[in-house]
């Protein structure tokens, strides 16, 4: 069986990327870093109004109507943008959080510890009680801990898992760019074997990662989101520090969108819970498998 996206899923995509780089171009990116605890509302209205958060709503009830495996492409493209905003909660909530659907209400969750973007929040979902301001690494995502936590949604994982997969690929794509143009010793860098390896290592997550998390966006099998989760992790996390390691010092200077990849990435590995818990999921799937 060959699983390929359809001619409506790639509209989809296309769609959703056209929309972010209109509206959230480097541009939008660099002025929300500067103003850090604040959300665009226009922009929320705008993807509320683009179907972003009821896309898996039935179309009885206002929403498009479409399937997870769509939810994860556009996630996957905010991800790739590092679009700001408490995504997977107002998602998840369209339906029942009134304003949800439209991105007339923005909705925070407090399943896991962590609570992003409460303070802009209109509504938040779990317990927020005697929460506490926790300095975030992202300035693009403002953090609160509370003592309480919760379990964490499936879906809220493999469309963290999404986004995690955005990130990864939108670091490759800057990593392979640089090598093709940056010269060094009167030849391209991507023409040394170091910097061969590093790309395509990148890529070789990516592509896994990618394949984990379209396929659990089919099964919805919680040992297939887990294992999208940690492969999906790795390949943004490792990926940007390897692109990183690509640019060299031009990496790390603050004007480069590179290290707020790398920084989202790292909240982004804490907001469905910690590893160990996706890896003790899989553990005992694997154990309960008959030998």
């Amino acid at each position: 069986m060959r699983f390929q996206l359809t001619e409506d899923q790639v509209a989809l995509r296309a769609g959703v990327r056209e929309l972010l780089a209109r509206r959230f171009g480097p541009q939008e990116l660099r002025a929300a870093v500067d103003e850090p605890g604040r959300l665009d509302r226009a922009l929320w209205r705008e993807l509320g109004a683009a179907g972003f958060f009821a896309l898996r709503l039935p179309e009885a009830r206002g929403g498009v109507g479409l399937e997870l495996p769509e939810a994860v492409l556009a996630f996957e493209e905010a991800g790739r943008t590092l679009l700001p905003g408490p995504l997977v909660a107002t998602h998840l909530a369209a339906g029942t959080v009134p304003g949800a659907a439209t991105g007339e209400a923005v909705v925070a969750a407090a399943g896991n510890g962590l609570v992003e973007w409460l303070e802009q929040a209109d509504v938040v979902r779990g317990d927020a009680a005697g929460a506490v301001p926790l300095r975030s690494v992202d300035p693009l995502t403002p953090l609160h801990r509370v003592p309480a936590a919760g379990a964490v949604d499936p879906v809220a994982v493999l469309l963290t898992a999404a986004e995690q997969l955005g990130g990864a690929t939108r670091v490759c794509e800057l990593a392979v760019q640089h090598a093709r143009t940056r010269e060094q010793f009167g030849q391209p860098i991507g023409a040394f074997q170091a910097i061969k390896h590093l790309c395509a290592e990148m890529l070789v997550r990516t592509e896994t990662a990618r394949a984990a998390v379209y396929a659990a966006a089919v099964t919805a099998d919680p040992a297939d989101i887990h294992t999208a989760r940690l492969l999906a992790d790795e390949a943004a996390v490792r990926g940007a520090r390897d692109c990183l390691q690509v640019h060299g010092g031009m990496g790390f200077t603050w004007e480069f969108e590179l290290h707020l990849h790398l920084k989202r990435a790292w909240v982004r590995t804490h907001r469905a819970g910690e590893a160990t818990e996706s890896e003790e999921t899989l553990a005992a799937e694997l154990l309960a498998q008959p030998i």
